[in-house]
This record gives C-alpha cells, sequence and structure tokens, in this order.
C-alpha cells in the first residue's frame, strides 16, 4: 500500500483547556484555534490537536515522541523556559542517554508525556 502520507496529526486531551492552549503557545507551537474547544498546534510542517477533554485514563496513558535535531540544545531552550514554574504540575525530566540515541521528557500540566529525542542513525 502506497500511503503518500503529508502528516500525522495526534489528538490529546487536556485538563484544564486554557492553561495547556497557553502552556503549548509557551514551548514555541502556533495555535490555530477550529473550535471552542479545540486547537490545532504547529511547527514546521508537524502538528497535534487539543482538544477540551479530559479522560484520566486516556491521558494517563498518552505519549507523545518529538523528534528533535540536537536534544542538548531543546533541553537548554526548555530548561530556559522555566515551565516548572509557571505551571504547578509541569515537569522536566534531564536528558538519558539509551543505546539507540537520547531524550529528555516533559510532562504537559495534566500529565501527558512528552519524549524530546534525538536518534544516533
Amino acid at each position: 500500500m502506497d500511503h503518500k502520507a503529508i502528516s500525522i496529526r495526534p489528538f490529546i486531551g487536556s485538563k484544564n483547556f486554557e492553561q495547556s492552549r497557553s502552556f503549548y503557545r509557551d514551548l514555541g507551537f502556533e495555535e490555530v484555534v477550529l473550535f471552542h474547544n479545540m486547537s490545532y498546534f504547529k511547527t514546521k510542517g508537524i502538528g497535534f490537536y487539543l482538544q477540551d477533554a479530559y479522560v484520566k485514563d486516556w491521558i494517563d496513558n498518552t505519549m507523545v515522541f518529538l523528534e528533535v535535531d540536537d536534544v542538548d540544545r531543546y533541553w537548554n531552550e526548555l530548561s530556559a523556559l522555566d515551565l516548572e514554574s509557571k505551571y504547578e504540575t509541569v515537569r522536566l525530566t534531564s536528558i538519558k542517554q539509551n543505546g539507540w540515541g537520547k531524550e529528555c521528557f516533559l510532562h504537559d500540566p495534566c500529565g501527558i508525556l512528552w519524549h524530546f529525542g534525538q536518534f544516533n542513525i
């Protein structure tokens, strides 16, 4: 099957929609408001949909992996944003080296776990 895909856009939820919108704008994503309860956040041709929807089991099991060109640079930029002091439940975890590459982690305001990774390949 030849998909000829252009993009993939996951849907993620939020416990506090306005707070999550602010968080993702602070991360540098551009917001496109689609409806009063859904926005599309994008950067350089990739993106995701943020919904005003909270289902604990769904949120607690949502992870998003964003491949970046330089995890060390990205880590420094994330640290400089000081998101943990602005958002009570946000947690930033330092870079971890793996056999396939390295990554750092960021929990968004409702607990979604973002992996920011760089492959060795």
